[in-house]
């Protein structure tokens, strides 16, 4: 989870219908004849599953006609469906103990899932640009899945964390979430769970390949904000505590590092793709920030990097 507090360990899931395949994979054009029969009964089912859930998001969006449109519009264009998080108690680690309960994003809460909306939609334009064709290497697509999540929102009784988790390809989001304040907001933080996602999807890739590299920060700078300052991806920090990339006591602490990694990969490259200067490329920060830069990239973002080579 994150400040406020962000979402962490997802588990794997097979990809939705219309995605492409994580190895980038295609199908072959002259398939075995039974092939057709299967594919036409993935399809059939495929749109069995579609008609169920738009009928559920009707039903479920019944008293409040504008959050209705707002999340039939959002699963046509993504896959993403709006449900209700359960009602349980969360062992939160530095929050406490919380008590969440399922509410839905209907009436002063209907400006969250427009703000979900915006951003799933983001994405979209996002990775559609990265995935541009391209020779050699950049030909390959970009291993990543951002479509087709189940949102189940919630409220924590008593206070405002977290603002989001992520597990087995759903979110689960705080409509009193402390970070969830506008659509800016949302759009990062969004994209913050998505990678948990995918992290997991990758076989835990961020314990492994960045946590030498995060024990060593750790190490030396423990949580001070000073020392930590030039390798925090983002600027998020825990009130009254340090950034919430370091943060103790949630978890498993190198996934939210990563998490942040891909936010701050996400800000560069969508400010780098609309023109606008990149300033201070995270990238050339200290050489801890360029080695964990290179691998999130080669991992996640089949190499892809539009921001400026370092001087």
């Amino acid at each position: 989870m994150t400040a406020g507090g962000k979402g962490t360990l997802p588990s794997p899931s097979a990809a939705i219908p219309g995605d492409p395949p994580v190895d980038g994979s295609s199908r072959a054009a002259s398939a075995a004849p039974d092939a057709a029969g299967a594919d036409a009964a993935a399809a059939d089912d495929a749109a069995g599953a579609a008609a169920d859930a738009t009928a559920g998001l009707r039903s479920r969006f019944e008293r409040d006609p504008k959050a209705a449109a707002t999340a039939l519009d959002l699963f046509a264009r993504t896959g993403d469906v709006a449900t209700l998080l359960a009602e349980q108690d969360m062992d939160g680690g530095w929050r406490g103990k919380l008590h969440l309960v399922p509410e839905l994003p209907v009436g002063r809460y209907e400006p969250h899932l427009e703000w979900l909306r915006a951003a799933a939609l983001d994405y979209d334009a996002f990775f559609a640009s990265l995935n541009a064709p391209a020779g050699g290497a950049d030909a390959r697509p970009v291993p990543y899945r951002w479509r087709g999540i189940e949102l189940r929102f919630f409220r924590s009784v008593g206070g405002h964390r977290p603002s989001a988790f992520a597990e087995g390809w759903s979110i689960a989001y705080n409509v009193e979430g402390s970070l969830n304040l506008d659509a800016n907001a949302v759009r990062e933080l969004f994209f913050h769970e998505i990678f948990h996602l995918n992290d997991a999807a990758h076989g835990d890739w961020s314990v492994g390949a960045l946590g030498a590299l995060y024990e060593g920060l750790v190490a030396r700078c423990g949580t001070r904000v000073d020392c930590l300052t030039p390798f925090a991806p983002t600027s998020t920090r825990v009130r009254n505590g340090t950034y919430y990339a370091f943060q103790p006591n949630n978890g498993m602490s190198v996934r939210e590092y990563a998490a942040e990694l891909s936010v701050r990969y996400y800000r560069e490259q969508r400010d780098a793709g609309s023109g606008a200067t990149i300033r201070h490329p995270f990238k050339c920060g200290p050489a801890e920030n360029g080695r964990a830069w290179k691998l999130i990239v080669d991992e996640f973002f089949a190499g892809r990097d539009r921001t400026p080579a370092c001087t």
